[in-house]
């Protein structure tokens, strides 16, 4: 339900957009050129529907897409803080951008993000990066066109970082890339200060929507074509608490398996601490829900996990994931491995490949510790490069064999699959995801895009299917 604070806001930011698009109009009737936009997301999910937003208002603003940096009028850097190589890529953009904005003083670049939201990386803009004009955090994006507006008008960079969350702006234009995919934000922020996490401190405390606001995005999303929604929240387990009336996330799930016309569920990330009974009860029941769970472990050492801070043991994970495999028999089981974390030793990661061949993950992004600057972890005795590149090929081994014995398993079978999109590495073949995610390319014609369509499956590598469409 909009507040008269949202609303208001809501309200001047359109004024905003109509002034923007006038002068990009005016533009147009001068030159007979469209200014141009490029939005590059770094990160994770949320990020991505972030820019989503992002993108709607900019078009409402009157400009085009661009094809690269050296074709736009307006870039906008979507920046990412959980590890130290998406940073690098931001500064190693930045400094590209440099010789452009020399070359085309007019260009305009912005940036926004979780990097926005630490006080070093603001220090390091204002002293290494003086071309860039506009800077904001991720408490405030609704407050794009104002920004771009003021920094129109006055021709001096704008730097407007918010310490907390002050308003959940509703009713945002977004333009999804794929009309019949669509993400909806239940929740921002996160309460868990994991020690190796950023993401607390940048994107603030646990703030949940209203139920009855995003069951009427839900519904307004089918409506213009979307099947498949994606439930995003930093912790969706812990949805609901604080609101009015509490609301668990169970129970919005059926709420969302009862909207007529939504095909697929899915949902992440999921918290092991959070997972109740109710939840997998829920997932069990709801046929639309899809029958795969991303559900991070991290490490299996439990001295390990008390250093992380993640308030479960190795042990209550394997009771929560045979309890899981019991009720929805049929599920796939997905996870992230941090590998490296300050302490982590020889004798350490093997209870992470323990955990690896008792549960039988089906998919895992497994990855490096990132020592970020601002959390516990990064005041610990790190662990030896050597001992950390060790770990990691072990757990590679561990993990690919099983889930490419997974994937064997699938030949043969026929599965609904949702058509997403032409093969990158062949033109001729379709890109889609089964119920369970499984990525599977098999031949079809482009007009299946969009659709749920049966494939049975032929053959199958490590990380992806092949198959035929019946």
């Amino acid at each position: 339900m909009k507040d008269n604070k949202a609303l208001a806001e809501a309200s001047k930011q359109e004024e905003y957009i109509r002034r923007i698009k006038s002068l990009n109009d005016e533009y147009f009737k001068e030159t007979g050129k469209h200014k141009k936009m490029l939005t590059v997301t770094f990160g994770c999910q949320m990020n991505a529907h972030d820019s989503e937003k992002l993108n709607g208002m900019l078009l409402k603003m009157g400009y085009v897409r661009a094809q690269g940096e050296s074709d736009a009028d307006f870039i906008i850097y979507n920046t990412c803080c959980v590890r130290e190589n998406a940073e690098n890529k931001v500064y190693g953009n930045l400094g590209f951008l440099k010789h452009e904005k020399k070359a085309r003083p007019d260009l305009k670049i912005a940036l926004c993000g979780c990097m926005m939201q630490q006080p070093t990386v603001i220090e390091t803009i204002r002293k290494k990066y003086k071309h860039v004009d506009i800077v904001f955090g991720t408490f405030n994006i609704y407050k794009l066109p104002e920004l771009m507006y003021r920094n129109i008008e006055s021709g001096s960079p704008i730097f407007d970082i918010w310490k907390e969350h002050e308003l959940i702006m509703e009713d945002l234009p977004a333009v999804r890339k794929k009309s019949f995919k669509a993400s909806v934000n239940i929740m921002f922020g996160c309460n868990n200060f994991c020690t190796y996490c950023i993401v607390p401190y940048v994107r603030g405390r646990e703030r949940s929507r209203q139920p009855e606001d995003i069951i009427k995005e839900i519904k307004e999303l089918v409506k213009n074509g979307a099947k498949e929604i994606m439930l995003l929240g930093q912790n969706v387990n812990s949805y609901g608490k604080g609101l009015q009336e509490e609301i668990s996330f169970a129970r919005l799930l059926r709420m969302v398996n009862d909207i007529e016309g939504v095909e697929r569920i899915r949902f992440m990330t999921s918290h092991p601490k959070d997972l109740s009974d109710e939840l997998i009860y829920a997932m069990r029941d709801c046929e639309k829900v899809c029958k795969h769970l991303h559900l991070p472990f991290q490490a299996g050492n439990n001295d390990i996990l008390r250093k992380m801070n993640r308030r479960y043991t190795k042990e209550r994970y394997l009771e929560l994931t045979e309890k899981i495999k019991k009720e929805i028999p049929d599920i796939a089981l997905t996870t992230d491995i941090m590998v490296g974390f300050p302490g982590e030793g020889e004798a350490e990661i093997e209870d992470t490949v323990d955990i690896v061949k008792k549960v039988r993950f089906s998919g895992a992004f497994t990855f490096i510790y990132s020592k970020r600057t601002g959390t516990p972890a990064a005041e610990m005795e790190q662990t030896e490069e050597c001992v950390v590149k060790s770990n990691f090929n072990k757990v590679l081994e561990a993990v690919n064999p099983i889930i490419r014995e997974i994937n064997d398993e699938k030949v043969g079978k026929t599965y609904s699959v949702l058509a997403e999109e032409v093969s990158g590495g062949d033109k001729e073949l379709i890109s889609g995801r089964l119920e369970d995610n499984s990525l599977v390319h098999f031949k079809a014609p482009e007009s299946v895009i969009g659709n749920i369509v049966d494939v049975k499956i032929t053959d199958c590598k490590t990380f992806y299917l092949v198959g035929e469409m019946l």
